[in-house]
């Protein structure tokens, strides 16, 4: 493929990838760093205890299924997926966006960020980005990656939903904040990115690409149905993830201009929910984003 057409398929998983690195920075910076966002997640895990008990026996099950062993059964059956296509480089692509994330998501949390101080009751540990979330998100995304193209909308939908219930269990089990599920799927999205970069750049990976009878690399568009396909589920997702977003940014906002002052049921409830919100709007957003990203990189080699 020509150093032009190279370029033009990488750009937006360069662009993508450069704000959600400076989006969890960002997440770190408001809800961590600052006394408002200290508090205003506060009040988010005390929302979470009002009906804690039912909604935990929907959440617990959710979080129990994501282990080590989870991951690594995951990363095969995609690696399979990836082979029976004879997409060698797609199995490559799998463990990078998996280790790279899960390793990323540990290295933060341990040692890059830290939780300041700020004389906020609750939980005094660091737990940004969530490893639970950063698990599911990475499987889901892989799903995307390794499918179909005309299959691949509705694998994003499945990701954003399975991610989205993952990250709002670790809110119902106060097991974490959502400023730590909001960077784990961040962080995600960043190595989702960087692996189609990859394949933009470099997609006559021998195996990979389809070719010629003479060998060489056969530039071709995706289907129309496939590229109408990509371009719907995105849309449909972005349309999800603003509708979330909306009520999610009002609500956070009002607990965040009564931060420490909240102590009414509704008003710990509507800061709960405005979190829970804010999660599917990311889950939603982060997917239809990876959608159009994953097209770009491989709608001129991937063949009808």
């Amino acid at each position: 493929m020509p150093r032009g057409p190279r370029r033009a398929s990488s750009l937006p998983g360069v662009l993508v990838a450069v704000v959600a690195l400076l989006g969890v920075v960002a997440t770190w910076r408001v809800f961590v760093d600052t006394w408002a966002g200290q508090w205003t997640e506060e009040a988010v895990l005390r929302g979470a205890e009002y009906g804690q008990g039912a909604l935990w026996t929907v959440a617990e099950p959710v979080l129990d299924v994501v282990s080590v062993s989870y991951i690594a059964l995951v990363l095969v059956a995609a690696m399979l997926i990836a082979v029976f296509r004879r997409r060698w480089a797609l199995a490559i692509q799998v463990v990078v966006l998996v280790a790279g994330s899960n390793i990323t998501t540990q290295l933060i949390k341990r040692v890059v960020t830290d939780r300041p101080d700020l004389g906020v009751p609750g939980p005094g540990m660091n737990a940004l980005p969530s490893g639970h979330t950063t698990a599911a998100a990475s499987v889901s995304a892989v799903l995307v990656l390794v499918v179909p193209p005309r299959v691949r909308p509705w694998a994003a939908a499945l990701g954003a939903g399975y991610t989205a219930a993952t990250g709002v269990s670790t809110l119902v089990g106060q097991w974490h904040r959502p400023s730590d599920v909001m960077a784990a799927v961040l962080v995600v999205l960043f190595w989702s990115c960087v692996t189609c970069v990859l394949v933009a750049r470099h997609p006559g990976v021998p195996g990979d690409s389809p070719r010629t009878a003479t060998g060489e690399i056969a530039i071709a568009r995706s289907p129309r149905s496939s590229v109408a396909g990509s371009r719907t589920g995105a849309l449909l997702l972005a349309v999800a993830g603003i509708a979330a977003a909306v009520p999610s940014a009002l609500s956070l906002r009002r607990t965040w201009v009564r931060a420490g002052e909240l102590e009414a049921r509704a008003d710990l409830l509507t800061a709960y929910a405005g979190a829970v919100l804010g999660v599917v709007a990311v889950s939603a957003l982060a997917f239809a984003v990876l959608l159009v990203v994953r097209h770009a990189a491989t709608s001129r080699v991937e063949a009808p």
